[in-house]
């Protein structure tokens, strides 16, 4: 589809329900829909979804603001922002969707429908029986005034429905260009429930219309409902809802899981709080949430948020499915980390530097020698969580050993090797360009490389096989405690 720069000021919303922690495809909703108001200067609007009170809690309402806040995503309306078009909590909106429900049953846009559950699962077992469509049948549509009140003499209860056209519904959708719905196939539906309260299927149109939304940019499971919305903006225009715009779609690709499913919250990478509590970046987490139906160039994976708003185009969002893929996630993240100055890599490790991350006591932690060694870790981690076990080994008493470490790294002959290494250390300058002399000339003394030979050394003095750069660690360690962690190494194996 070509490229077509929005005429009116773009106004979009993002409009999450506060159940659950927040996921990963509604960020990616949020994300672009973020990106669209910003590239067009636009508008985004926050609006919470919270009709349904068995499910919605505040708890879950304050997640997604703080979610929101911590990725960055500022809204320009909304909770704690306020705007013309306050609140913006559909809760405390209710008498505004009855006042409509009421005016589209008095301009004949809606009526009262009175089947109950068993008669309407019954006319649809009959119709897929016969083959035919098993949506609503219509059968309340032309009910006259005495009709309607034999049945509420009889004690029924009735549901509002909207009375859809009887004709195709057509509308270019931003991503998947021009679709149409047959009648047959976009039946009359539910707006208010038997107890009175409006349906999702009312509440959201009506406040598009009345926030004059001209864009909705949302997950492709809802592609189904356009045709039904569509229908009901142009009744609410003819009875004076709004100011008459039928927004814009574009339905955004699934993003799938493992076995090709549709992520859905239940998987557990499913959870932004997972991502959080690992230490993703806002930026690279978002990066490549992006990449989940979009891309800034064939041959450029990474990119700042500030790139992206730059050259978002709705356009441009793939139709097909979206794999998530958790290892591409941390290798994008990996390289957003490599980004930062220096500085502000060691302020976004803070967190995972104290309790309840850190093992090690606070007042054990010597920001200088972290600081010294930072630029190395840096280069090293995928996620910011990582940066714990990368220096605990500054910070502890003793270094922290598994069974495997140490097996594999003390193979036969590695008390010689460490007694040989010991000598030359004591005696050694202490900076890593003579302790590498040192370890190099205790490993040829005994027929080894370096890497063989400053393997028993590294998990002696850190607990591991791999970590930070191994000379230039013992430099920030310093002699007394180097030499004292050889001492008890070699302690062990002699024992």
């Amino acid at each position: 589809m070509a490229s077509a720069t929005p005429s009116a000021p773009v106004r979009v919303r993002f409009c999450p329900s506060p159940t659950g922690n927040p996921h990963v495809g509604l960020v990616r909703t949020a994300l672009f829909n973020w990106a669209f108001a910003r590239h067009h200067g636009g508008t985004l609007v926050l609006r919470i979804e919270d009709t349904d009170a068995a499910r919605d809690s505040e708890e879950s309402y304050q997640q997604l603001l703080d979610a929101m806040r911590w990725l960055g995503l500022d809204w320009d309306e909304g909770p704690e922002v306020g705007g013309p078009h306050a609140p913006y909590r559909q809760s405390q909106r209710m008498d505004r969707y009855r006042e409509v429900a009421d005016q589209l049953l008095e301009s004949g846009h809606a009526y009262r429908c009175y089947c109950t559950a068993e008669e309407l699962e019954e006319r649809r077992e009959a119709a897929r029986a016969a083959g035919r469509p098993s949506g609503y049948d219509g059968k309340c549509r032309t009910l006259t005034a005495e009709q309607r009140a034999a049945f509420e003499a009889e004690g029924r209860s009735s549901i509002v429905r909207f009375r859809m056209p009887d004709e195709p519904i057509t509308f270019t959708d931003l991503v998947r260009g021009e679709l149409t719905f047959a009648p047959e196939n976009v039946t009359d539906y539910g707006i208010v429930r038997a107890n009175g309260a409006p349906l999702y299927t009312l509440v959201n149109p009506v406040d598009d219309a009345l926030m004059e939304i001209t864009h909705v940019l949302r997950g492709e499971d809802l592609l189904s409902s356009t045709p039904r919305q569509i229908a009901l903006y142009r009744a609410l225009a003819e009875i004076g809802v709004g100011s008459g715009t039928v927004p814009a779609f574009g339905h955004l690709p699934y993003v799938m899981g493992e076995g090709n499913k549709k992520l859905s919250k239940r998987d557990p990478q499913a959870s932004l709080n997972l991502y959080r509590e690992r230490g993703f970046l806002p930026g690279g987490l978002l990066n490549y949430l992006s990449l989940l139906g979009w891309s800034l160039a064939a041959d450029r994976d990474v990119f700042s948020l500030d790139e992206m708003v730059a050259a978002f185009d709705i356009d441009d969002v793939n139709a097909n499915p979206a794999r998530f893929d958790l290892k591409k996630a941390e290798a994008i993240n990996a390289d957003h980390i490599r980004r930062l100055d220096v500085k502000a890599f060691i302020e976004a490790c803070e967190p995972w530097l104290k309790a309840p991350h850190a093992p090690w006591a606070p007042e054990a932690f010597d920001t200088e020698a972290f600081e010294t060694l930072a630029p190395l870790a840096q280069t090293r981690l995928t996620v910011l969580s990582d940066i714990t076990a990368n220096v605990d080994f500054l910070f502890l008493d003793e270094p922290v050993a598994d069974e495997a470490s140490w097996t594999k790294a003390m193979k036969p002959g590695a008390d010689a090797l460490l007694a040989s290494v010991r000598a030359r250390l004591a005696e050694a300058d202490w900076n890593a360009e003579t302790l590498k002399a040192a370890v190099l000339a205790a490993g040829e003394e005994h027929g080894l490389k370096l890497g063989k030979a400053q393997a028993p050394v590294r998990v002696a003095v850190t607990g591991r096989t791999v970590g930070l750069p191994l000379f230039e660690s013992l430099e920030v360690l310093g002699r007394e405690r180097t030499l004292a962690r050889v001492d008890a190494a070699l302690a062990k194996l002699t024992a």
